[in-house]
């Protein structure tokens, strides 16, 4: 069975800007892992730009880009946000927070004119973005006696499996991560060493 276990991840902020009939468009795509982040981000730059008139956004977060959200902050409804957040969802990125600032120049610029200067500087600030391929993990808990580590040891090394927060005492304790698509594999394989006790704990 194959698993959709790969995403594209934000992981440096990247900016643009987009001029229109005096009116200035500032971008910026910033990584994000939480909505609480978001909040955060939002509110610093509502701060750091408080003369401008508007400040717009989207953003898209989980492996799976299961949370996602866009704010017009004031503008027609559809005009900012939504193409926004269309840049983010053309690019197949996830954990990012695009903002555009407008400071208004004086000119409206109708429907058209606001969803293109959205789009545009939103779009030039994921181009210029920093992201990585990343894979989805489960994390398991591996515990067994002392005599049995290097049987486990061995099988990790052979499947390639990251280690964390390693105990090894007269009862031994580690951590694992593994690529989805190959956690049940090595599952069974450290399963059938008798005595080894394995756990979920969480998918990242």
């Amino acid at each position: 069975m194959t698993c959709n276990d790969e995403y594209i991840a934000v992981v440096s902020q990247g900016e643009g800007v987009y001029k229109e009939k005096g009116s200035k468009f500032y971008a910026f795509a910033v990584p994000v892992t939480s909505e609480t982040e978001v909040k955060t981000l939002v509110a610093k730059y509502r701060k750091e730009y408080f003369d401008a008139r508007h400040c717009c956004y989207a953003f898209v977060i989980g492996s799976d880009k299961g949370v996602s959200r866009a704010s017009d902050d004031g503008e027609p409804s559809g005009t900012a946000g939504k193409p926004i957040l269309n840049q983010i969802l053309s690019k197949n990125v996830t954990n990012v927070c695009v903002l555009v600032v407008r400071y208004f120049g004086g000119v409206k610029l109708g429907v058209p004119g606001l969803i293109n200067a959205y789009k545009t500087a939103a779009k030039e600030a994921l181009d210029n973005a920093g992201m990585l391929h990343k894979t989805v993990n489960d994390v398991f808990s591996v515990e067994c006696d002392y005599p049995l580590v290097n049987e486990v040891m061995r099988i990790l090394k052979e499947e390639g499996v990251e280690q964390q927060n390693q105990k090894f005492e007269l009862k031994c304790y580690l951590e694992i991560s593994v690529r989805k698509s190959d956690s049940q594999s090595v599952m069974e394989k450290l399963k059938n060493i008798f005595g080894v006790s394995v756990k979920y704990l969480k998918t990242l």
